[in-house]
Protein backbone atom coordinates (compact mmCIF):
# COMPACT_ATOMS: atom_id res chain seq x y z
CA UNK A 1 0.00 0.00 0.00
CA UNK A 2 2.96 2.23 0.82
CA UNK A 3 4.07 2.00 -2.53
CA UNK A 4 1.24 2.30 -4.23
CA UNK A 5 0.22 5.85 -2.09
CA UNK A 6 4.07 6.66 -3.67
CA UNK A 7 2.96 6.02 -7.39
CA UNK A 8 -0.81 7.44 -6.83
CA UNK A 9 0.63 10.78 -5.83
CA UNK A 10 3.76 10.55 -8.56
CA UNK A 11 2.38 13.78 -10.28
CA UNK A 12 1.28 15.54 -7.81
CA UNK A 13 4.51 14.98 -5.48
CA UNK A 14 6.23 16.40 -8.94
CA UNK A 15 3.86 19.32 -9.71
CA UNK A 16 4.12 20.43 -5.77
CA UNK A 17 7.47 20.01 -4.88
CA UNK A 18 9.34 22.07 -2.59
CA UNK A 19 5.73 23.51 -1.55
CA UNK A 20 5.12 20.30 0.23
CA UNK A 21 6.76 18.23 2.65
CA UNK A 22 6.10 14.92 1.62
CA UNK A 23 6.51 11.55 3.69
CA UNK A 24 8.57 8.63 2.10
CA UNK A 25 6.54 5.45 1.37
CA UNK A 26 8.25 3.56 4.24
CA UNK A 27 6.76 6.23 6.83
CA UNK A 28 3.28 6.50 5.66
CA UNK A 29 1.22 5.32 8.78
CA UNK A 30 -2.06 5.22 10.40
CA UNK A 31 -1.51 7.50 13.64
CA UNK A 32 -4.22 6.49 16.78
CA UNK A 33 -2.52 9.02 19.58
CA UNK A 34 0.60 11.29 19.36
CA UNK A 35 2.01 11.09 22.93
CA UNK A 36 4.50 13.62 22.69
CA UNK A 37 8.00 12.34 25.18
CA UNK A 38 7.69 9.75 26.69
CA UNK A 39 9.55 8.08 30.14
CA UNK A 40 10.93 4.68 30.31
CA UNK A 41 8.37 3.58 32.84
CA UNK A 42 5.39 5.29 30.60
CA UNK A 43 6.48 2.81 27.82
CA UNK A 44 6.20 0.00 29.45
CA UNK A 45 2.17 0.92 30.66
CA UNK A 46 2.08 2.48 27.66
CA UNK A 47 2.87 -1.62 25.91
CA UNK A 48 0.64 -3.22 28.72
CA UNK A 49 -2.32 -1.17 27.82
CA UNK A 50 -1.46 -1.46 23.82
CA UNK A 51 -2.17 -5.69 24.57
CA UNK A 52 -5.18 -5.25 26.25
CA UNK A 53 -6.35 -3.10 24.01
CA UNK A 54 -5.24 -4.84 21.22
CA UNK A 55 -6.53 -8.15 22.61
CA UNK A 56 -10.20 -7.06 22.75
CA UNK A 57 -10.44 -6.11 18.79
CA UNK A 58 -10.34 -8.48 16.05
CA UNK A 59 -8.52 -8.53 12.69
CA UNK A 60 -9.75 -6.25 10.46
CA UNK A 61 -9.35 -5.12 6.42
CA UNK A 62 -9.01 -1.18 5.71
CA UNK A 63 -9.87 0.29 2.18
CA UNK A 64 -7.33 3.06 0.96
CA UNK A 65 -7.95 5.19 -1.57
CA UNK A 66 -9.10 8.87 -2.35
CA UNK A 67 -7.11 12.36 -1.73
CA UNK A 68 -7.81 15.01 0.86
CA UNK A 69 -6.34 17.76 2.61
CA UNK A 70 -7.02 19.21 6.46
CA UNK A 71 -8.49 21.57 7.20
CA UNK A 72 -9.82 21.87 3.46
CA UNK A 73 -8.61 22.49 0.08
CA UNK A 74 -8.41 26.10 0.07
CA UNK A 75 -6.00 25.86 2.77
CA UNK A 76 -4.44 22.59 3.03
CA UNK A 77 -2.29 22.14 5.35
CA UNK A 78 -1.95 18.27 5.73
CA UNK A 79 -2.16 16.67 2.41
CA UNK A 80 -3.41 12.50 2.95
CA UNK A 81 -5.08 9.57 1.51
CA UNK A 82 -8.17 8.16 2.81
CA UNK A 83 -8.89 4.95 5.14
CA UNK A 84 -12.23 2.99 4.85
CA UNK A 85 -12.49 0.71 7.90
CA UNK A 86 -14.84 -1.25 9.71
CA UNK A 87 -16.27 -0.60 13.43
CA UNK A 88 -13.46 -2.53 14.33
CA UNK A 89 -10.95 0.66 13.69
CA UNK A 90 -13.17 3.12 15.71
CA UNK A 91 -13.23 0.99 18.58
CA UNK A 92 -10.01 0.50 18.36
CA UNK A 93 -9.06 4.17 18.26
CA UNK A 94 -11.23 4.89 21.21
CA UNK A 95 -9.71 2.15 23.49
CA UNK A 96 -6.20 3.42 22.57
CA UNK A 97 -7.84 7.29 23.61
CA UNK A 98 -9.54 6.31 26.85
CA UNK A 99 -6.79 3.92 27.78
CA UNK A 100 -4.01 7.05 27.24
CA UNK A 101 -5.94 9.09 28.74
CA UNK A 102 -5.95 6.71 31.99
CA UNK A 103 -2.58 7.03 32.17
CA UNK A 104 -2.69 11.03 32.05
CA UNK A 105 -2.24 11.96 28.60
CA UNK A 106 -4.38 14.66 27.12
CA UNK A 107 -7.66 13.67 25.37
CA UNK A 108 -7.83 14.41 21.52
CA UNK A 109 -10.43 17.25 21.50
CA UNK A 110 -10.80 16.09 17.87
CA UNK A 111 -12.70 13.38 16.76
CA UNK A 112 -10.49 10.54 15.27
CA UNK A 113 -10.75 10.87 11.29
CA UNK A 114 -8.20 7.74 10.10
CA UNK A 115 -5.74 8.79 7.16
CA UNK A 116 -2.70 8.25 5.77
CA UNK A 117 -0.57 11.84 5.79
CA UNK A 118 1.29 11.80 2.88
CA UNK A 119 2.61 15.73 3.18
CA UNK A 120 2.21 18.70 5.09
CA UNK A 121 2.27 22.35 3.12
CA UNK A 122 5.44 24.75 4.12
CA UNK A 123 4.88 26.94 6.87
CA UNK A 124 5.94 29.31 4.46
CA UNK A 125 3.37 29.19 1.75
CA UNK A 126 2.42 32.42 0.24
CA UNK A 127 -1.02 32.60 -1.39
CA UNK A 128 -0.29 32.30 -4.76
CA UNK A 129 1.15 28.51 -3.53
CA UNK A 130 -2.29 28.40 -1.70
CA UNK A 131 -4.31 28.51 -4.66
CA UNK A 132 -1.68 26.10 -6.65
CA UNK A 133 -2.03 23.43 -4.25
CA UNK A 134 -6.03 24.03 -4.21
CA UNK A 135 -5.81 23.70 -8.67
CA UNK A 136 -3.23 20.44 -7.57
CA UNK A 137 -5.33 18.56 -5.40
CA UNK A 138 -8.78 19.86 -7.29
CA UNK A 139 -7.19 17.92 -10.42
CA UNK A 140 -5.75 15.07 -8.82
CA UNK A 141 -7.84 11.84 -8.95
CA UNK A 142 -6.33 8.72 -6.58
CA UNK A 143 -9.13 5.80 -6.50
CA UNK A 144 -9.01 2.85 -4.46
CA UNK A 145 -5.47 1.60 -4.08
CA UNK A 146 -5.83 -1.38 -2.26
CA UNK A 147 -6.54 -3.42 1.06
CA UNK A 148 -4.51 -3.85 3.84
CA UNK A 149 -4.96 -6.12 6.56
CA UNK A 150 -4.77 -4.88 10.22
CA UNK A 151 -3.44 -7.59 12.72
CA UNK A 152 -1.02 -5.28 15.22
CA UNK A 153 -1.21 -2.27 16.72
CA UNK A 154 3.01 -0.75 17.00
CA UNK A 155 4.13 1.77 19.72
CA UNK A 156 6.58 3.85 18.08
CA UNK A 157 9.55 6.42 18.33
CA UNK A 158 9.75 9.36 16.55
CA UNK A 159 13.18 11.48 16.38
CA UNK A 160 12.77 14.23 14.39
CA UNK A 161 15.98 15.13 11.58
CA UNK A 162 16.14 18.09 9.17
CA UNK A 163 14.81 15.47 6.53
CA UNK A 164 12.07 14.02 8.39
CA UNK A 165 11.17 11.97 11.14
CA UNK A 166 12.82 8.75 11.85
CA UNK A 167 10.55 6.30 13.61
CA UNK A 168 11.95 3.33 15.76
CA UNK A 169 9.23 0.20 16.36
CA UNK A 170 9.32 0.25 20.12
CA UNK A 171 6.52 -2.62 20.36
CA UNK A 172 3.62 -4.51 18.54
CA UNK A 173 0.54 -5.81 20.19
CA UNK A 174 -1.03 -8.46 18.19
CA UNK A 175 -5.27 -7.54 17.67
CA UNK A 176 -7.60 -10.84 18.35
CA UNK A 177 -6.68 -13.54 15.36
Amino acid sequence: IQQAIHQATSTLRAELGALVRWVSPENIHLTFKFLGDVSPAQADLLTQTLLAEADSVPVFDIHVGGLGSFPNVKRARVLWIGVQAPAELAALSRGIESACARLGYESETRGFSAHLTVGRVRQDASPADAQKICRALEAAKIDSLGTARVDSVHLFKSDLKSDGAVYTKLFSAPLEP
